[in-house]
């Protein structure tokens, strides 16, 4: 019998419902399912931007409202409804691209419905064929002032380039909110997200709790990365990964099993259905 005190289930993407294989399992989809048909709303939470989710919001047949660019949108694609964004000032973004050239270390920045990039790199590589993005190449200098910036990410893997991102992090750390998150698919690669300064998937969860007329007692949350700590610290029941780190286990209520091992669907049935 489902559980009636949890109205809204939130997912992470990468390291929660998808695995080294980048697709969702059966398993998973079928348990989020299950919670559909007892009444219980579920969002995906991720540090994706729009167009990197749509296939695995499709797949699952979710029309709800989901957060995207690690809380810095709040947004139904079905709908083309925007419910809460932070944007990244011009200002900042010009002083990202002038750092950025000092350290020659190339980041990309996103809109709603757009992926810039400056050249074509093995970034992009993995931008189109794993997340099934295209790159518009452009002078940064030349969309800053047209485009709302919801997003910029650094990818690096080299040594000398998470150092450079390390750099990076510390000029812009006071202005900025930063997170790392990862991919089974490319172990060695971090993707450094960045947004404004005050962006969080709780403060995301936070908007859309208020728009839907939940509270927050009556959300469940699932993830495996650092930038879930402010969603599971805001949920009512947060259930970590196993293939999360310490830091996100020591503030979860439960810890299901790892992403390879259908986690998700572990803890939707022993803890929502």
């Amino acid at each position: 019998m489902a559980d009636k005190r949890y109205k809204l289930l939130v997912v992470d993407i990468d390291g929660t419902l998808l695995g080294i294989s980048g697709n969702v399992s059966e398993v998973d989809k079928k348990a989020l399912d299950d919670a559909i048909a007892t009444g219980m709303q579920v969002s995906l939470s991720t540090g994706r931007v729009v167009q990197a989710s749509l296939r695995y919001i499709n797949y699952l047949a979710l029309d709800g409202y989901h957060m995207f660019f690690d809380g810095a949108l709040v947004y139904s694609p079905e709908k083309d409804e925007e419910i809460y964004v932070e944007l990244i000032t011009e200002e900042l973004i010009e002083q990202m691209l002038d750092f950025s050239r000092i350290v020659e270390l190339d980041f990309d920045l996103y809109s709603a419905t757009n992926f810039y990039a400056e050249k074509e790199s093995w970034a992009t590589d993995i931008r189109r064929d794993f997340f099934k993005i295209e790159p518009t190449i452009v002078d940064f200098r030349d969309i800053m002032r047209t485009e709302r910036i919801i997003k910029g990410t650094l990818v690096v893997s080299s040594p000398e380039d998470k150092a450079k991102a390390g750099e990076f992090y510390n000029h812009f750390k006071d202005r900025l909110s930063f997170s790392w998150s990862s991919t089974p698919a490319y172990p060695d690669v971090d993707f450094i997200n960045i947004v404004a300064h005050d962006v969080s998937k709780g403060k995301a969860l936070e908007a859309l709790v208020s728009f839907l007329g939940v509270s927050m007692a009556e959300v469940a949350a699932i993830g495996d990365g650092r930038n879930d700590i402010p969603l599971l610290s805001s949920a009512g029941l947060a259930i970590a990964m196993e293939n999360a780190p310490d830091e996100l286990k020591e503030i979860a209520d439960h810890v299901t099993l790892d992403v390879d091992h259908h986690g998700v669907a572990a803890a939707v049935n022993r803890f929502l259905l």
